[in-house]
Parts: structure tokens; sequence; C-alpha cells
């Protein structure tokens, strides 16, 4: 089999890329054609993708799509940046040499990154443990971390294995007024953007993606491509709402969610929002719900008790991981540790 290594992306045929995705048995959106087009359409995020095509078939062997991610412009840029891949990369099950297919991915990605970015990380769906010794050869390293899934082939079995408390809050979310729904404009997504801007602020502390993020997403969900997005509404206001693409008759993924749960105490709208996209599964042949990560083994995280309740199992895929530039890396390190110090600080006056 001789094998042909894309990355320009103009080289790659869209629909044989998206056939690609659909035919692979773990493909997602995350690594498909629409997954690009949001990240190229969002302000400090740029999509790399590399193909690997079996000349002899004429057919793709292979495919990766990660992104580079920045929190600022200027020299700054680079101190904030890192290249994001979730679930690739991705290798046709009648590859004659799967492992090379791999080997030339990552070479690639690698070359295409390591100038631009302080580090990758590969955020996994499944389990990786055949594509170890290829990893370990570019010098990634394992990182252990835990996910819930949620089984949606069921509604009977979705609310059997829910903590009672969270149907009886879902229960009381509604009959105190709170009603699920889709934005009906820009406007109503930018407020639930807001809600989500002051939490990762404030409470989560993590990077949120800029608003043509959310703009571009709520868009091309409009065009039934990517995925869903639902907010809460109480006496008319936006107060929670969720972001989620979606893999069709197979995974929806939470991707972003957040809401006013201090200040509608009685609304739920976390607990509405999250059930939202679970019905969304039941009523559309999507058997899983994923709620992409819920932290460290042995580490606590704020929100793992909360995804608990919702009856997913858990599982442990890891992460993959590679410094591209060490000195850089712990510099931003520090840097990132000194600033959240004085936003802490800073709060207190």
């Amino acid at each position: 089999m001789k094998l042909l290594l894309l990355s320009d992306p103009s080289q790659i045929s869209a629909a044989g890329w998206s056939s690609f995705i659909n035919a692979h048995p773990d493909g997602t959106v995350f690594q498909s054609p629409d997954m690009y087009e949001l990240f190229d359409r969002t302000e400090k995020m740029c999509p790399v993708v590399i193909g690997v095509v079996n000349e002899d078939a004429g057919t793709l062997a292979g495919v990766l799509l990660g992104v580079i991610i920045r929190e600022m412009n200027g020299i700054g840029g680079y101190f904030s940046s890192r290249t994001v891949v979730y679930g690739g990369p991705l290798v046709a099950g009648d590859a004659e040499n799967p492992e090379a297919v791999t080997d030339l991915l990552l070479q690639r990605l690698i070359d295409e990154v390591k100038n631009r970015s302080i580090f990758i990380q590969f955020r996994n769906f499944r389990d990786m443990e055949a594509e170890k010794e290829v990893f370990k050869k570019y010098r990634f390293h394992y990182r252990e971390r835990l996910n819930y899934i949620v089984d949606t082939s069921s509604e009977a079995r979705v609310k059997e294995r829910m903590g009672p408390e969270k149907l009886r809050q879902l229960r009381k979310g509604l009959r105190n007024g709170a009603t699920i729904t889709r934005p009906a404009s820009e406007v109503e997504m930018r407020e639930f953007f807001n809600i989500l801007d002051n939490l990762y602020k404030f409470k989560v502390k993590k990077p949120l993606p800029e608003w043509s993020f959310f703009r571009e997403f709520y868009r091309l969900s409009k065009e039934e491509r990517l995925g869903v997005v639902r907010l809460v509404k109480k006496d008319g206001k936006v107060i929670g709402g969720i972001l989620c693409p979606v893999s069709p008759g197979r995974t929806i993924y939470e991707w972003y969610v957040g809401g006013l749960d201090h200040e509608y105490k009685n609304a739920y709208p976390s607990v509405l929002a999250t059930w939202a996209v679970i019905d969304h599964a039941l009523n559309n042949g999507i058997t899983a719900f994923d709620f992409m990560g819920v932290g460290i083994p042995g580490r606590s995280y704020g929100v793992r008790t909360f995804k608990s309740r919702f009856g997913g199992e858990m599982v442990n895929y890891g992460r993959y991981a590679r410094i591209n530039n060490r000195t850089f890396y712990f510099v931003s390190e520090m840097g990132y540790n000194v600033l959240m110090a004085l936003k802490k600080l800073l709060r207190r006056y």
C-alpha cells in the first residue's frame, strides 16, 4: 500500500472526508469538515487537518483534525498557545499497516504545529492502548482523565439510573416556570455566552472561547450541522443553557454548559439544560451522552458529583500530551498561575 500525506485542506475531498468519518466506527463530529469550518470561523483558533491517502485504492486511510488555540493576540498569543485534538487520529479499519498511518499523522501534526503552539494535547474518546507505542515514539505522555457516558438508548434506562434528586429537581424546575427552548436569535445566544463568560472567569477559572465560537456554532446548528444548543428561560430571561456537538446516531457531547443556579435556585437551570440534551438524544436515535470529562482520578473536581447523578458509566480514556517547547511551557505555566493569583487578589478589593 502506497501512502500519500496531505496537509492542505483543499487537497482533501470534503465529501470523501465526511464519508470516512461517518463510516468509521470511532468517527465523531470533532474530526469532521463541519468542525474544521467552525474552528476556521472562530477568532484565535486555527484548524489543522492532515489526511493519509491510500494511492492504490484512491481512498482515505487516515484523518486527523486539530485546532491551535490562543488566548491573546501578538507575542502573548504564543505563550497561551496549545494544539488540541478531540477524538483523533482516525485510521481506516482496512489499512494494511495502521501503525504506519498513525505514525505519518502524528509526525506531520508535530511538524505543522511545533513552532506555533507550546504543547499538543489529544483528548481521547476511546481506549487508545493500540496506539500507545506510536505516541511514545513522538514523546507524548499519557495522563489519566475520568469521564461519564450516559446510555441514552432507552428513556426508561436513563430514568432508572438517574438519581432521584435530579428527577425531583427536573420536575420542580419545570413546575416553577422554567422552560427549555432553542435560541430564538443571536441576542439570546449572547445572553447564554455572557452567563458562561462570568462562570469561567470567576468559578471555573479556565479559558473560554471567544464569542465568535458560540455565534458560529449557533449559525451552523440552525443549518442542522454540528449539533444543538438549548436554553433554559424563566420569565422571558435566559438563565442557563448548553452547547453540544452531535455525531448523528451515535453520541451527543456536553461541550459548554452553565446556568444561574445560585440566582434561580428553584429553577435548577443546569439540571434542566443537561436533561434537555439527554431528551434530544432519546428522541433522535442518539445512543450516548458524553460529559466530556470529570477530572483526574484522586483529585477533587467541582462538578463530578453533579454529573454522576445522571446515571453515566465512568470511563478513563485519558489524554496524550506533548510539550513542544519546554522553556516556554514552564514560563507560560508560571505566568498563568501568577495571573490567576492576581485576579483572585483583585476580587477581594
